[in-house]
């Protein structure tokens, strides 16, 4: 939940000044912040116990470093960092909309349509991150952010540092703590499709044990997910990895299937908040979810281009190409 900085938060971290507290959780707390120039951004402030352990810092440099190297249309970057600095940080941009588990959590499944949109986003997504030799490791619904333009996908990479996942989005070798690959991605999108198209994830809810146990052991729960869903969903939702799509085949499929209508319910598109200093009033998206809870959404902001990054260029709404 949004909430005014408290006595004892920064007021300050990096370039940015903090105007509210996003989130707090596993890695840290989240806050939004604007720049001197008045860009809003997401700034993760990772917590003081991890911060004093080196190796931790090893990994979140590492995690760092890779993760920005990712861009694409439907991924939200990592635009600034100080991995070396007393309690290392990174921001990143700034997303209109709620996050994915925010907006079912408020308004309820998503139309087929939606969820047919939402895979063929997602799908985009992991190419790019997958290309970028990153697998993300822990997309889960409070990781996805619905823009009015399509699907963002946050956090790819960085929970490596923190050695994290989430039960009933993880895969079973990830659950295991084997070695994981794009393949456990797809699995990830499966399960989050889900979520998106009956409200829940595809092994219920529960303790991690029980969780975990139902990724490993038992078939996932399909029962209310559309029919047009469901063989996406139980591609992915294969418990041997190389059973599971490769993403280029999922997205041609997922294409094949999908509508040319907006991709949200009018619902989810009159609750974005159109100004982000005004965030007290603004959802929680999912870019806190890296430190475990939902984050606030506020008005876009187009990432500046990094140096030798070529700027992003004008695209139409994804669900009518």
């Amino acid at each position: 939940m949004v909430q005014e900085l408290q006595p004892g938060d920064p007021r300050v971290i990096g370039p940015y000044r903090l105007l509210r507290r996003l989130g707090s959780g596993g890695m840290g707390r989240v806050y939004l912040g604007l720049s001197a120039g008045g860009r809003p951004v997401a700034v993760k402030v990772i917590r003081a116990e991890l911060a004093a352990d080196p190796e931790f810092r090893v990994r979140f440099r590492r995690a760092v470093a890779v993760a920005r190297t990712v861009s694409g249309p439907f991924t939200a970057p990592v635009v600034d960092a100080d991995v070396d600095a007393e309690v290392p940080w990174l921001a990143t941009a700034y997303v209109a909309g709620p996050s994915l588990a925010q907006a079912v959590r408020e308004h309820g499944p998503l139309p087929v349509e939606s969820v047919l949109a939402l895979a063929a986003g997602l799908a985009e997504s992991l190419t790019v991150i997958h290309a970028a030799g990153v697998v993300h490791r822990n997309l889960k619904p409070s990781n996805v952010l619905l823009a009015g333009d399509g699907p963002q996908v946050i956090d790819f990479g960085i929970w490596r540092a923190a050695e994290a996942g989430s039960p009933g989005f993880m895969s079973p070798e990830q659950a295991e703590g084997g070695d994981v690959g794009p393949s456990s991605d797809m699995f990830s999108l499966g399960a989050v499709l889900v979520f998106a198209a009956k409200g829940q994830g595809p092994f219920g809810s529960g303790s991690t044990a029980a969780l975990v146990y139902r990724v490993l052991h038992s078939p996932p729960d399909l029962h209310r997910v559309p029919p047009q869903v469901r063989p996406l969903v139980q591609w992915c939702l294969a418990k041997d990895p190389s059973q599971r799509p490769a993403v280029a085949d999922f997205l041609a499929k997922a294409d094949a299937v999908r509508s040319a209508t907006g991709w949200l319910p009018d619902s989810v598109i009159r609750s974005f908040p159109r100004d982000p200093a005004s965030a007290g009033t603004a959802v929680a998206a999912g870019t806190a979810a890296a430190a475990g809870t939902p984050a606030a959404a506020g008005t876009p902001a187009a990432p500046q281009p990094r140096p030798g990054q070529r700027p992003a260029t004008k695209r139409r709404p994804f669900w009518r190409r």
